[in-house]
């Protein structure tokens, strides 16, 4: 799966942690690169539109807490990012939502944590069905 990854300063560690784990899959890396402080939503939205582009198909964002970097994702339209604390928040974030971003704070959960995290949700796919008329709503509300 090719993946658009970002975050801030405050991420960083954690992106090249699972970068580095999941290197079965091909990242586009839009940043940071470096621990000097910076604006989390300049990284969210290169993210984001690598995925609603189709150049990724997917996206994962990381800052501290996760909150910051999850909500600028969000205001690029198609971008349903999904700030994901624990298992079943990651799973059912793809099999009920259609999260095509997960949001993780670098600062709150553990390495092996996010790690777990992330491998569910990259194994997680939509249901569609009865989810399906709710995700058309989100994407009415965008217009």
């Amino acid at each position: 799966m090719k993946i658009a990854i970002a975050s801030d300063h405050a991420g960083l560690r954690l992106k090249n942690i699972l970068m580095k784990h999941f290197a079965e899959h091909d990242f586009i890396d839009v940043g940071t690169y470096t621990e000097d402080s910076c604006d989390y939503p300049d990284y969210a939205v290169l993210a984001g539109e690598k995925v609603v582009s189709g150049e990724a198909e997917a996206g994962i964002v990381i800052c501290g807490t996760g909150i910051g970097i999850s909500i600028a994702a969000n205001k690029v339209k198609g971008i349903r990012a999904a700030l994901c604390c624990n298992e079943f928040m990651a799973d059912m974030s793809r099999r009920h939502n259609d999260a095509n971003v997960l949001a993780l704070g670098a600062r709150v959960i553990g390495d092996d944590l996010a790690i777990r995290i992330t491998d569910v949700w990259l194994k997680a796919s939509f249901e569609g069905g009865r989810h399906e008329k709710r995700v058309l709503k989100i994407g009415k509300i965008e217009s």
